[in-house]
């Protein structure tokens, strides 16, 4: 079938995308290959479809007409989308990703190359002719401005050889047959698509939902836009986790097989209301108000199951705050760190017995739930206890340093973003010779608002401090500062933070052991709304952080994947925690094509080394990152230096 022919079968509805499908996924330098290889008429394989009953399973994106079959595209998605969003000049209805991989593509009529839309080397260069514009038009305009060109002939062969890709011909295979059920075909999908991503045991959860609920993961999307706005990211295998824990009190996806969709859609509501009630609970009683510092949220399906069995609601103080204090403990001690399915499953029967129950659980697989001042020596933003340090900050009355106000949860405004600060400056401990891990202890953070942490600036302690102890008595004490003046100074760097860390291991652990004896006179917290300024602000928490969400928009404006932020890495044995990176491609820029790949800003010489025996590629600048991205990714040819 030509591909122009296609192309209008799709526009028609007598091909569509299968639900289960996943969505785009190329990059430019895969549609360059692709455009090439037609141009050059170079074989680019065949397409596979299932011809099924128009009511089968569900389509993405397209009205089916009232044909009693449909061919749903099974393997060809990533090449047919490209020549759609080329060829037409927009994407298919069925369109579910990163446009910018196939807008904007040109051709060089003497030279015979493909590249994206550059200002400096194409503006008013009559070279370099767009391809859509080409496509929706014809050979003829482009032909008045080379008229005077000696390669007018050649041109124009060129050009024409270009639009005539609309008429090349793609051998379509079949599966048809009644006994080809979604089950058969996802698994001759996973089969046939070998050398790419295959569907996790989530999509397939979420295929057969969608068989009968169309809606359903548009919906999905949309409580996962919500909270987003509201600064908590989460991804779609989250939500369903949620869910299916909720529905069927297992964690495995297969657990949701004799679901039906009714079911499925009532339980969703409930899920997204409940999940909203704990949010809006961990952000208002531990301040952890939005994704940088919510930790543990492979603890959710089990406190979402917990709280849906009983309503949506706490039945006392008690029960919340031993629930809480089993949340923190178990992020804290990386709970959740591996073999997910199987630790959620033992912590699901073991909530049956209430939160004690989970407490239980937790107290004999780690022995203690102390925490020792050690813990506070960490040199990672991605620690476990950078969370504590900040809830305990929100949750205490700690102040900030330069209005003496409270730092509480649900401030207004700019205040109510907390950035970090080093009490003692990093220029000045570099310059002492203190060494990276020193210079980034978590016992050297603070938090304070912007404009605090703008004043401070590079001061050395043992001057600021005695100006903000003056102005505002006791707030140096409310962020567990050693009060002898004698560690103040660089000289006593490392005592300061050693007395810091022992302060701070007591607050944690007095605030945990107030969770678990609450009194039980105590009043239910009372449960605001979470204010929705995180997700526009918190990148601002500190300068590392601007870096790697800038990079991360970068990347994916490129039609790559994002990344994931602090992504922890674990001992496949043990399970055990190993290292955490900074924003880390697990699977790859291209999945199934190229190595894991990890951005590590300022980290240790141990995590660069753990990174490199995980399999990670690592860059520790984001220059060093793009120029891999652009030459072995997108490659992008380097520039030419000016004569």
């Amino acid at each position: 079938m030509q591909v122009q022919t296609i192309l209008d079968q799709i526009d028609i509805g007598q091909i569509a995308l299968p639900e289960f499908q996943r969505g785009y996924v190329w990059n430019r330098d895969q549609v360059r290959g692709l455009m090439a290889s037609l141009y050059q008429r170079h074989p680019v394989g065949s397409l596979l479809v299932w011809v099924t009953q128009s009511g089968a399973t569900q389509v993405r994106g397209t009205a089916l007409p009232t044909q009693t079959s449909v061919r749903l595209l099974l393997d060809g998605q990533q090449r047919i989308t490209t020549l759609y969003g080329i060829i037409r000049g927009n994407a298919p209805a069925f369109f579910d990703g990163n446009s910018k991989a196939f807008t904007g593509l040109y051709f060089n009529v003497e030279e015979e190359t493909f590249g994206f839309y550059a200002p400096i080397a194409m503006a008013d260069n009559p070279l370099w002719i767009s391809v859509t514009t080409l496509m929706l038009e014809d050979v003829t305009p482009f032909i008045q401005q080379f008229m005077t060109s000696p390669q007018l002939s050649a041109y124009v062969t060129r050009l024409s050889r270009l639009r005539s890709i609309r008429e090349i011909d793609f051998h379509i295979a079949e599966i048809t047959g009644e006994d080809k059920t979604v089950d058969v075909v996802v698994d001759i999908f996973n089969r046939v698509n070998s050398g790419g991503t295959k569907l996790s045991k989530g999509d397939l959860a979420l295929a057969r939902i969608c068989a009968e609920w169309p809606d359903a993961r548009a919906i999905m999307r949309k409580h996962l836009d919500t909270w987003r706005a509201s600064g908590y990211d989460f991804e779609l295998d989250w939500l369903l986790r949620n869910v299916t824990t909720v529905l069927t009190g297992q964690a495995m996806f297969s657990a949701l097989d004799q679901v039906d969709a009714a079911t499925f859609q009532s339980t969703l509501e409930q899920t997204a209301k409940t999940i909203n009630t704990l949010l809006n609970l961990v952000a208002n009683r531990l301040g952890l108000d939005h994704d940088r510092v919510l930790a543990g949220r492979y603890a959710f399906p089990v406190m979402t199951r917990y709280l849906s069995e009983r309503g949506g609601k706490f039945g006392n103080v008690i029960e919340q705050e031993q629930l809480l204090y089993w949340y923190v403990q178990s992020f804290i001690w990386g709970r959740y760190a591996g073999s997910t399915e199987t630790v959620l499953n033992q912590d699901l029967r073991a909530a049956e017995n209430g939160p004690q129950g989970l407490i239980d659980q937790l107290r004999r697989s780690r022995g203690t739930l102390s925490i020792t001042s050690g813990n506070f020596q960490v040199a990672e933003r991605g620690s476990r206890f950078y969370p504590l340090l900040y809830l305990l900050t929100r949750v205490h009355d700690a102040r900030d340093w330069g209005t003496g106000l409270p730092l509480k949860a649900n401030l207004l405004g700019k205040s109510s973003v907390l950035h970090v600060h080093h009490i003692f400056p990093k220029a000045r401990l570099y310059a002492a010779g203190f060494q990276r891990a020193e210079v980034n202890t978590l016992a050297n953070y603070s938090f304070q608002t912007q404009d605090t942490n703008l004043q401070i600036s590079d001061q050395r302690p043992e001057v600021y401090f005695h100006e903000i102890e003056a102005r505002y008595p006791g707030v140096l004490a409310s962020q567990w500062i050693p009060l002898d003046e004698s560690l103040w100074t660089i000289e006593r760097y490392p005592d300061f933070v050693a007395a810091r860390r022992e302060l701070l291991s007591a607050a944690a652990n007095t605030f945990l052991e107030s969770l678990l004896h609450a009194a039980p006179q105590q009043v239910l917290t009372p449960i605001t709304d979470i204010t929705p300024h995180a997700a526009a602000e918190m990148a601002s928490v500190d300068e590392e952080d601007v870096l790697l969400r800038g990079c991360q928009a970068w990347v994916q404006a490129q039609g790559l994947p994002p990344g994931v932020l602090l992504h922890e890495v674990v001992d496949l044995h043990t399970s055990e925690p190993l290292v955490q990176l900074d924003l880390a491609w697990p699977r790859g820029l291209q999945e199934g094509l190229s190595q894991p790949v990890a951005i590590l800003l300022n980290e240790t010489t141990e995590t660069e080394e753990a990174a490199n025996n995980a399999g990670y590629r690592f860059f520790t600048n984001i220059d060093d990152f793009k120029a891999y991205v652009e030459r072995e990714v997108l490659s992008t040819p380097e520039p030419v230096a000016a004569d």
